[in-house]
């Protein structure tokens, strides 16, 4: 069935060629994802001015700090597999970092965590940065042999303070602890199974070397823009190029949180993808966005887009999504400006489409036939409410006539009759169990902290 999408392109397109044409930009790559497809996606302007090249989908831009979805992803693929911890200290990984500056506790105070989220307090740069002239040490054994320069610059845990640095050395631990190079890593772990095969870092090949746009200084003076000066290559803070195409394959797999486990092109877990997403803390006093793990909300109106933007001279980028109703948008810009605005625009028209076409009707999963014993009305006694056990959407779910926004899911453990409750709730992590009686029949549900009685219809 066609994406309700495809019906906004005429507007879609008028939405981007705007943006381009009043901010007197070069050129835009952009598109539109809804669920599993890039269902609509155009070039604006120029990728290459003096050559007359236009801008399209296919051109490559420097995608800079959305890198940083790409290192969070693979520290959390090697957490899952028991390599490390995000709340390890991360001297623990990089022993360097005992010299590192810590005036307000222990270094041991810097998490894997709290790089993640840009609340480690450590200094934003590594040492010898000076954007102006286009100074930046890109080797973490580099700036780790320099580790009395750096360190914390805040307590930790105290506000918010973006850091490349953090995500420098987040990438040496990714090679440290998988025993790979971090860009071999990231290639075979996370591009090659998503098929982001036009993804990479420098140097590029020579058949993406043709695709990759002219990045251009932003407007002083004259429309007639003046191309950046190259930029130095670096990591796992910002390093990777890409296109509409296989930015769109990444935020197609930001929207499977109810995927299953790492498998194949499910490079990260469903309930992996939710923690990542799930917001940590504010950053602002308007409450208009909050850090997760890797990436960062924005309230917009009364929709919050999950996100991240990258900028480096010359070029600006962004991907944004919504995650309920599975839609996104990327933009890449091969100068310097607000592509999370226009992202965010572009994401915000396919929404109100999807929205407004509904919902599509599907057939229901089959409940397992273990499960038709568990579902049933139980009595809380002391709160006089029924909760429900049902099957919904493929899932055990219970159900409360006192509480509408109380929909815990349970997931089988090992045990039977044992569950764990889903994220989300109070009661998430605690077991669930049903209980019979000598017969076999369920006559009981502990939630974790009470026992509800079950209900049998009178005969």
């Amino acid at each position: 069935m066609p994406s309700p999408v495809s019906e906004s392109a005429s507007r879609l397109r008028a939405t981007a060629a705007r943006f381009v044409k009043e901010r007197r930009l070069a050129g835009a790559a952009v598109g539109v994802v809804h669920g599993d497809e890039l269902v609509w996606s155009a070039g604006v302007g120029h990728a290459d001015r003096a050559a007359g090249r236009p801008a399209s989908p296919a051109m490559l831009c420097r995608v800079a700090s959305i890198t940083k979805t790409f290192t969070a992803t693979a520290v959390v693929q090697l957490r899952d597999e028991g390599k490390l911890q995000l709340d390890d200290p991360a001297v623990v990984h990089l022993p360097e970092l005992a010299a590192a500056r810590a005036p307000f506790g222990p270094i041991e105070g810097v998490t894997i965590r709290r790089m993640l989220s840009h609340e480690s307090g450590l200094a934003s740069e590594p040492p010898g940065t000076d954007w102006t002239d286009y100074a930046y040490e890109a080797s973490a054994a580099q700036s780790l042999a320099r580790a009395g320069e750096i360190g914390m610059r805040i307590p930790p845990n105290r506000q918010w303070k973006y850091s490349n640095l953090a995500f420098q050395l987040l990438g040496e631990i990714v090679a440290r602890v998988s025993g790979r190079p971090y860009e071999e890593y990231v290639r075979a772990e996370i591009l090659e199974p998503l098929g982001m095969a036009a993804t990479t870092f420098e140097p590029l090949p020579s058949e993406l070397s043709e695709r990759a746009a002219t990045p251009y200084d932003s407007r002083f003076l004259s429309d007639e823009l003046a191309p950046s000066p190259p930029f130095p290559s670096i990591g796992a803070e910002g390093g990777l190029w890409s296109c509409v195409d296989d930015l769109a394959r990444w935020t197609s797999f930001q929207l499977r949180e109810d995927g299953g486990p790492r498998a194949g092109r499910q490079v990260v877990s469903g309930s992996s993808l939710v923690e990542m997403h799930t917001a940590r803390y504010l950053t602002d006093a308007e409450w208009t966005e909050a850090w997760a793990i890797g990436w960062y909300a924005v309230r917009r109106g009364d929709v919050i887009w999950v996100q991240h933007s990258g900028s480096l001279p010359g070029f600006s980028s962004n991907v944004c999504f919504d995650g309920k109703n599975r839609v996104g948008a990327v933009a890449l810009l091969n100068c310097n400006e607000d592509a999370a605005a226009l992202s965010m625009d572009l994401a915000s028209i396919a929404r109100e489409a999807v929205v407004a076409a509904g919902p599509q009707i599907e057939l229901p999963p089959a409940m397992p036939e273990a499960y038709a014993q568990l579902v049933g009305l139980y009595l809380q006694r002391q709160q006089g409410a029924v909760v429900s056990v049902e099957w919904r959407d493929g899932k055990l779910t219970m159900l409360s006539n006192r509480d509408d926004d109380w929909a815990p899911t349970l997931v089988p453990s090992d045990e039977a009759d044992a569950f764990v409750v889903e994220p989300g709730f109070r009661e998430s992590g605690e077991i669930v169990r049903f209980r019979r009686n000598a017969a076999g029949r369920v006559v009981s549900l502990f939630t974790g902290d009470e026992t509800v009685l079950r209900l049998e219809p009178v005969e």
